[in-house]
Formats: structure tokens, C-alpha cells, sequence
């Protein structure tokens, strides 16, 4: 019954409302978030916080609902960037445009292609298949077994590495084969969202593996706490390795797979064969660029600048062809950029820092408190960059909760690995939605559960190695 009611209201959205079902969406999510802003803003907020609000209750709403594709959404977002809050019109105090527009050209989207490159160019030299028989016979060709080896391959690359790169690397791997099994095979589902997880997991795992943890030192730093390497690994290790193990559960049993071998189901080998000298080529990129990023923090050349690497001795050799950079994923970029814009909008209008300002008059003290704030953290990390979001928020974290501040930090820097709601949440995500065989909804369960489970775990680890230590 239910279900025929809905077919009934499609069909009548679809036959009496001329807009359709995705416009009639887009019209109330605008309304609504219009409301929001009207309600929820104070007097006092200038009209650009404003907009900004308005902007991040419609964006969110737009990649929840895919009313509209999601790279367009991103190009919503810097297009009311750059015609809103960066015209006088509209603005007493504008942003300047290139705030909206170089987020088409940063440091994350150059890391991204460069991944793109690599992954290409391992996939065409068969050097993806070589990682993922590496993985099968560690850990077997066992589907459940073997989704284990390949996140657990990934959470180790990902905790020393750029988790984005580490993603890219895998899917190459694994891409072939899920292509044969389809997008709807559990195995599919399951090894698309669980390789992105992991990545992202493993990153809490170090100081240089997630951006929001060196946020974290350096802040501690400046009230004169000092944390290394290896307490920060005490303090990281744990929560990322048993929240890796937790989505792997919730993966199999979410999607058990129907496949009995892995290896049983590998497609054939790459259709353009690669000369030796092209071949070596890849092997040559594929260590310099993963060297360079491993030993960054000896010669401090940035990562980014390293991802340049692929992209410039592939081209040249010959191995990315015109077809193959026609082919990449430009949609995945033009998403992650939007992405970034809605971070640039809400913290240079001041949107975020009226949010965290405002968490002071909460009612709440001590853990309470700390863990209020990793949810938070969560939650803005979902949708703008977890930099970002740690960056914001720290500073007010630690001035609300004195005598706190190295709980604070670390247990702020760690959630902000917890967000995987949305493709847009992290560049892993990103990745694995590019190839067509997820859809967003894919990302809610196992996204929303670790929104849940990772602040509490997170904490609760950390105020046991502050006793420890």
C-alpha cells in the first residue's frame, strides 16, 4: 500500500505540477532554506553571514536530496560565491572572487588529479592487478577475507601516505574486477565504501597522516604542549584500527557477498598493452611520488607539488593518452572544488565562528563538553573541509575548556577523520564516487554510523592514554 501510494505521488508531481519531481525539490529546499536563514539568523548578523547560511542550508539539502547533479551543486556554490558575496550589491564588506574561484586550482584538487594519473597509469601498466593479488594472497581470496586485506592494505598505506593517494591506488586495483560484478554485486558496494573508509580512518592513525592532526599539534604547540610522533600514534592507532574493523563488519553483513573467490572473478588483463619502457615509466612515478610523499617530512617539499610528478612523466611518456585525460572524472574535481568554496563561504562571512562562538553559552562542561564538540566537528566536516572545520573550532574549544587543552585537541582532531556521510566529506569518498558504481545514498549507512560511534570511542581512548602516559 505504501508503495503504491508513492508511485501515485510521483505520478501525480510528474502529471499536475509542471516543474517535476527534481524541480518541485530544488523550489522547496530553496524555500526552506530560506526560512532558516530568516529564523535562525540574528539581527545583528551582517547580510553576508547570512547569505552564507542560506547557501549551506541549500547545499546540503541539494547533495542530500540529488535534486540536482552533485558537481552542479558544487558549481552553485561558487557561482552564488562569486555573484553574492562577492559583489558591493550585495555585500557592505565583499570577498574577493578569487577566494570562490581558486578553489577550482588548490592544493586539494592537484592532489586529486595527481592520484587520478597515478591510478590511471598503474591500471594500464597491470600494476594495479599486481597490489591486489598481493592483498589475496596475504589474506586470501575469501570475498570477506579479502575485502579485510584490501582495507587493512589501504588503512596502513593511508596512516604514512595521502589517504587520497592510497585510495586512488587501490580502486585501480580492485576497479577491473568490481566493473565485471557490476554496481549493484554486494562485493561492489561493499569494497567501494569500505577502501574509501579505511583510507580515512588511517589517516587518524599519525600526525602526517590527516591534515586536522598536525591543526591539532600546532595549536597544542602554542600553549606549550609538545605531542611527538609516537604519542600521537598512542593516542591514534586504537580508534582508528577498531572503527577500520568496525565498517568492515558492518560491510559484510550490510553486503554479504555472493561471490565465493575473488580471484575466480578477475577480468582479463588490460586491452592496450604498455612497452617495457613505458611500463617502467609508471614503476618510476609510482616510487618517486610515493617516496617523496613518504619522506616529506625530511625534504618538506609540499605534497601537492610531488602530485605533480604523475602528471607530468605519464603525459610525457606517453602513457596518459588524449582519451584517457579526456576520461577522467572532471565532475569528481568540480564536486570537491564546490566543496571547498561552501567552506571558504562560511568561514571568511564569519558563519562558523558565530556557530563555535556560541557553543560558550551551552550548558555543558568537561567531557560533556568535549564530546559536544567532536559531534560538532563531525558534522561541519561533512560539509566543508575537516581543516577547515578543525581549524575553526579549536581555538574556541580550548579557550572554553582550560586545563583540557591536550583532550580537547586530540579528541577535535581525530573526529574530524569520523566524517563519510556525503561523497563531498572526504577526498576518499570523492574518489570511489567517481567511477559510477556508488550512489550517495550508499555513504549514509556506514557514514552515519561512524558519526555516531567515533566521537564517543575517540574520547574515551584519549582520556585513557592521558592517564596512561
Amino acid at each position: 500500500m505504501g508503495d503504491s501510494r508513492f508511485a501515485a505521488y510521483r505520478h501525480f508531481i510528474k502529471d499536475r505540477w509542471p516543474l517535476g519531481l527534481k524541480a518541485s525539490l530544488f523550489v522547496f529546499i530553496s524555500l526552506g532554506s530560506f526560512v532558516i536563514m530568516e529564523v535562525f539568523s540574528g539581527g545583528d548578523w551582517p547580510q553576508q553571514t547570512r547569505y552564507a547560511l542560506f547557501l549551506l542550508c541549500l547545499s546540503v539539502g541539494l547533495w542530500l536530496t540529488e535534486a540536482i547533479p552533485p558537481f552542479a551543486t558544487g558549481l552553485m556554490i561558487i557561482g552564488v560565491g562569486v555573484l553574492a558575496l562577492s559583489s558591493p550589491y550585495f555585500s557592505s564588506d565583499p570577498i574577493s572572487y578569487t577566494a570562490f574561484t581558486e578553489t577550482l586550482s588548490s592544493s586539494v584538487i592537484w592532489l586529486l588529479l595527481g592520484g587520478f594519473f597515478l591510478a590511471r597509469g598503474m591500471q594500464r601498466a597491470g600494476l594495479d592487478m599486481q597490489v591486489f593479488h598481493f592483498s589475496m594472497g596475504l589474506f586470501g581470496t575469501e570475498p570477506k577475507r579479502a575485502l579485510f586485506g584490501l582495507m587493512v592494505t589501504t588503512w596502513l598505506a593511508s596512516s604514512i601516505l595521502s589517504n587520497t593517494a592510497s585510495t586512488a591506488m587501490m580502486m585501480a586495483a580492485i576497479l577491473p574486477l568490481m566493473r565485471k560484478l557490476g554496481s549493484k554485486a554486494p562485493m561492489t558496494k561493499a569494497s567501494m565504501i569500505g577502501i574509501p573508509a579505511a583510507a580515512t580512518l588511517g589517516g587518524m592513525a599519525t600526525i602526517i597522516g590527516s591534515p586536522p592532526n598536525a591543526v591539532a599539534v600546532g595549536f597544542l604547540e602554542n600553549v606549550g604542549i609538545s605531542i611527538s610522533f609516537p604519542v600521537w600514534v598512542a593516542y591514534g592507532l586504537v580508534p582508528s584500527l577498531l572503527l577500520t574493523i568496525l565498517v568492515w563488519w558492518v560491510l559484510i553483513h550490510r553486503h554479504p557477498p555472493r561471490v565465493e573467490q575473488m580471484v575466480a572473478q578477475l577480468p582479463g588483463a588490460e586491452s592496450v598493452e604498455l612497452s617495457t619502457a613505458k611500463k617502467w615509466s609508471v614503476i618510476l612515478a609510482l616510487f618517486l611520488t610515493l617516496g617523496l610523499w613518504f619522506t616529506a617530512p625530511l625534504h618538506e617539499i609540499p605534497v601537492t607539488a610531488t602530485a605533480f610528478l604523475p602528471i607530468v612523466m605519464l603525459t610525457v611518456s606517453g602513457v596518459i593518452t588524449a582519451d584517457d585525460f579526456n576520461g577522467m572524472p572532471w565532475d569528481t574535481l568540480i564536486l570537491v572544488a564546490g566543496g571547498l568554496s561552501l567552506g571558504v563561504a562560511m568561514t571568511e562571512t564569519g558563519l562558523v565562528q558565530r556557530l563555535a562562538t556560541g557553543l560558550k553559552y551551552i550548558p555543558l562542561e568537561g567531557v560533556g563538553f568535549v564530546l559536544l564538540l567532536a559531534y560538532i566537528t563531525v558534522l561541519l566536516s561533512n560539509i566543508m573541509s575537516n581543516t577547515a572545520a578543525s581549524t575553526v573550532l579549536l581555538p574556541v574549544a580550548m579557550e572554553a575548556l582550560p586545563g583540557m587543552e591536550g583532550v580537547t585537541a586530540i579528541t577535535v582532531g581525530l573526529s574530524a577523520s569520523c566524517a563519510l556521510l556525503l561523497p563531498v566529506s572526504t577526498p576518499p569518498n570523492a574518489i570511489a564516487y567517481s567511477y559510477g558504481l556508488l550512489d550517495q545514498k550508499d555513504f549514509r549507512f556506514t557514514g552515519g554510523l561512524l558519526a555516531l560511534v567515533g566521537p564517543p570511542l575517540v574520547l574515551a581512548w584519549v582520556l585513557f592514554m592521558n592517564k596512561m602516559l
